[in-house]
């Protein structure tokens, strides 16, 4: 499991604070268990509006008060004396009855103060924020004592609610994964399992990239404008683990198959760095059922996602056929794949195997004389 290193704060640049702010971002994508997650995300707050102390408060199941409460900057000593960690009074309780940013120049002034406990280190201004995924609210992130001047500013908010939202799916990714687990049926189990990998995971990497191109630019709007879009983005990918897991039965494709295959290939142009040529033979919107319709749209994803990975390619190619078959077939001009690993799992290619062997089809990789990859998908109508 990856660990992360703390890092010391002091005085950041505008510039460096957003490449920080988007490097925490990214670390939802690590195996990183989440307490550690969490913690980091508070140190980089802490960082980034210069707050001497931080902690998050992450709600019970019933949200009726704290069911963790992780702190930064108290000495272990400091932590010991303290005693019992808060359970969501004074200050802290408004904030989990009304959801809302919070910025005090005193925090002791506020009517809702409940004070202290004895050995506890004074702290003045205070600056909350809501750990939410849109209308659902998972805790809260409290930062006190702003180093170098009076009161947190709004730009300081502003900084605190991406991280908490950040924070935010990090614990619903978590919990939803929990719910994977409780899950008796294993059949069910094995499809939310590739759906998570194929789609979400799919998803998740291709925003990373994104968001670690934005890290390069210069011109801060068009740092705020990736982020906005990788926020937008991430939220899409929360619903979409919501989901592979609450919902058994497939809907139906919006707009049909081969729209949905265009729409695959415009959302990869920016990872892939060249919009994958798209061609159709037969009748893909009228006899292709639903289901195999779902698979075929993973296995787009997850081919193109592979070719971009690993590739190196700068052309790409999908063919989808629909005879008394459906065939799949996904083609890049990149270094190819060596023979001894064809039959071998990796590279994502054990899920498009066993979506094809679920419905009682054929999966195939194999290496180009031309040079290149050509990935093949077939299964019966």
């Amino acid at each position: 499991m990856s660990t992360i290193r703390a890092v010391p704060y002091n005085k950041i640049d505008d510039s460096a604070k957003l490449r920080r702010l988007l490097d925490a971002v990214l670390m939802i994508e690590a195996d990183i268990e989440l307490s550690v997650l969490l913690r980091h995300f508070v140190e980089e707050a802490c960082a980034l509006v210069d707050a001497r102390y931080g902690a998050l408060g992450v709600l019970n199941e019933a949200r009726t008060g704290l069911d963790q409460f992780l702190t930064v900057g108290l000495s272990e000593s400091e932590e010991s004396l303290i005693g019992h960690r808060p359970t969501g009074r004074g200050v802290l309780g408004l904030l989990i009855t009304e959801p809302t940013p919070l910025r005090l120049d005193d925090l002791a002034l506020h009517p809702d103060s409940y004070g202290v406990p004895p050995h506890h280190p004074p702290m003045k201004s205070f600056l909350g924020v809501p750990v939410r995924v849109r209308s659902e609210v998972y805790g809260n992130l409290y930062l006190t004592d702003k180093v170098g001047a009076p009161e947190f500013s709004e730009d300081d908010e502003d900084l605190a609610e991406a991280l908490a939202q950040a924070a935010g799916i990090a614990i619903e990714n978590n919990r939803l994964h929990d719910r994977v687990r409780m899950l008796s049926v294993s059949d069910d189990r094995d499809r939310i399992a590739r759906d998570l990998h194929d789609h979400v995971i799919q998803r998740v990497f291709a925003v990373g990239m994104r968001l670690q191109e934005a890290a390069r630019l210069r011109d801060v709007d068009q740092v705020v404008a990736r982020v906005d879009k990788a926020v937008d983005d991430l939220d899409v990918t929360m619903s979409e683990i919501r989901t592979a897991i609450y919902e058994l039965g497939a809907s139906a494709l919006p707009g049909g198959l081969r729209r949905g295959v265009l729409e695959i290939a415009t959302e990869l142009a920016p990872m892939l760095g060249a919009r994958a040529d798209v061609v159709f033979h037969g009748p893909v919107d009228n006899v292709v059922p639903q289901r195999t319709a779902d698979n075929v749209l993973a296995v787009v994803r997850e081919a193109l996602t592979n070719a971009g990975k690993h590739a190196h390619a700068t052309r790409f190619g999908v063919t989808l056929s629909v005879t008394d078959e459906v065939t799949l077939q996904v083609v890049d001009n990149g270094v190819g794949i060596e023979t001894p690993h064809v039959g071998k799992t990796g590279l994502g290619l054990v899920n498009l195997r066993k979506r094809a062997e679920k419905l009682h089809g054929v999966f195939v990789i194999e290496p180009l004389e031309s040079g290149g990859t050509r990935v093949t998908w077939s299964v019966p109508v």
